[in-house]
């Protein structure tokens, strides 16, 4: 079995990082893209074969994705899993900064929020096993490299991996839409994990009632919620500008 990723920094990516683990690479017949180009340079430096398709072929491989004119198909990489948590954290080597997505659906948003998380520093992004986006071409897409450099883990039970979170002093910070606490106001200098929802039903109940603290994003316009990984991004610079400060 193997996952299909396609996009020019999705490919340049997996080259840069995990050459090994790519078994084909199908590139458009007479592109004429200098970004492309040089890509497919690279791939020959590394000797991996290359074979050329048309633009429909492309197409119907990616499902009509945005491809740029390539797609590798590689080798899966395992997510970490649930039982190396505990290891992963007494490792960290900065003040621990998690991202948890509860019942983030959308590959598109999965990926936005893995980018977000890897540019502002966080250490790994978890969600649950089911009722989740997973890791595919689409996610790598968005993501634009950030899926090879942010662990990402998916976890059976959420509700116990909070409590195992607990366990190991993380401060966990769920976001909601009406809170008396602004993220401005929060301290986030501690270890912390923001838990994001989607914007359709949010955090879900019972993840609430886990969480130490909630807070809100003050909204000053017509809209009443943010996309999700938007939300992230805000989080996680602001988690950012306090550290920074500190530092």
């Amino acid at each position: 079995m193997s996952e299909l990723v396609y996009g020019i920094h999705a490919v340049k990516s997996v080259l840069d990082n995990y050459s090994h683990r790519i078994v084909s690479v199908c590139i458009m017949q007479k592109s004429k893209d200098l970004r492309l180009k040089l890509l497919i340079d690279q791939i020959k430096q590394r000797r991996i074969s290359i074979r050329e398709c048309s633009r429909r072929q492309l197409d119907i491989q990616t499902q009509g994705a945005l491809h740029q004119g390539i797609f590798v198909k590689i080798v899966p990489n395992d997510c970490m899993q649930e039982n190396a948590l505990p290891n992963f954290l007494m490792q960290c080597k900065t003040t621990p900064l998690l991202v948890i997505l509860d019942g983030v659906t959308d590959p598109h948003n999965l990926g936005a929020c893995l980018r977000s998380a890897d540019a502002a520093g966080a250490h790994i992004v978890i969600a649950p096993r089911n009722r989740s986006a997973c890791l595919n071409g689409t996610v790598r897409k968005v993501a634009s490299g950030s899926v090879d450099n942010i662990p990402f883990m998916q976890v059976t039970n959420l509700i116990r991996t909070l409590q195992l979170l607990q366990k190991y002093n993380i401060w966990i910070i769920g976001t909601v839409m009406q809170s008396q606490r602004l993220i401005f106001n929060s301290k986030l200098t501690r270890p912390l994990a923001f838990v994001m929802g989607s914007e359709g039903n949010g955090i879900r109940y019972l993840t609430q009632k886990k969480c130490d603290e909630l807070v809100t994003i003050p909204m000053l316009g017509v809209a009443t919620s943010l996309n999700v990984s938007v939300a992230t991004g805000i989080c996680l610079f602001e988690a950012l500008r306090q550290r920074w400060k500190y530092k």
